[in-house]
């Protein structure tokens, strides 16, 4: 591997950003690509794919055979709410190969006794998300019912550019939150992004039932998202 190369992945990967190491089979050169990097014609065709899949494989393009080694952040999902269904998503996700943590102030339901096994947060979102910040490769999901916790995350998590932030709620608790959210600075671009009521429509009721419906809508964030939507990087 060329030692920029290596440097460039070795960068990427030490600040969870997703990247691919391409190599011409032909003639061994190799570079590193970033999602949201521009690649033209069936090339970047096949390394959008597999940035959306992470699945790494040699691919035909230009009459040329190239090898993609993918290297994609391995995903978090950030749970706001000491909540029954993030007790019944918690081994879930574990099982979806999700790192994933629960962050709640309130002291009663962030016990260990309930959360056994889970990094767990019994802090203020604003408080808690300092020490780890949320990126593009964080899926976090809003399950407190309470504003006062909910919407700091939720703004935190829209400007991080996260692949998914979903939020517990009816539509008429979700058109009070968007006026909350547009007070905070929130864009309506922006809040069109959250999943209010989260989780896809399986007819979930029980909150096991909906921590499954909130982990496909997950997954399918994940494995759908268009490259170079991270917020930082169009900022930039």
């Amino acid at each position: 591997m060329d030692p920029f190369s290596l440097k460039k992945l070795n960068s990427a990967r030490r600040e969870r950003r997703a990247a691919i190491l391409i190599t011409d089979l032909g003639d061994g050169r190799d570079r590193v690509v970033e999602e949201g990097d521009e690649v033209a014609g069936a090339l970047g065709a096949a390394v959008a794919k597999a940035f959306r899949s992470g699945v790494s494989g040699s691919i035909e393009a230009e009459g040329r055979t190239f090898f993609l080694n993918v290297h994609l952040p391995h995903p978090r999902l950030v749970a706001i709410g000491a909540v029954h269904i993030s007790q019944a998503l918690a081994p879930m996700a574990k099982i979806a190969g999700f790192d994933m943590e629960i962050i709640d102030p309130r002291t009663a339901f962030a016990t260990a006794d309930r959360f056994p096994d889970v990094p767990l947060f019994a802090e203020w979102p604003e408080d808690a998300l300092k020490e780890k910040p949320l990126d593009s490769y964080t899926a976090v999901a809003a399950l407190t019912h309470d504003p006062k916790i909910d919407d700091f995350a939720l703004k935190a998590a829209l400007d991080a550019g996260c692949f998914y932030v979903g939020a517990l709620g009816s539509r008429k608790t979700h058109a009070r939150r968007v006026e909350r959210l547009l007070a905070l600075g929130a864009s309506g671009e922006d809040i069109e992004r959250i999943r209010a009521p989260i989780g896809i429509d399986i007819g979930a009721s029980s909150p096991s039932e909906i921590a499954v419906a909130v982990l496909a809508e997950i997954i399918a964030a994940l494995r759908t998202r268009s490259a170079g939507r991270r917020k930082k990087d169009v900022a930039a």
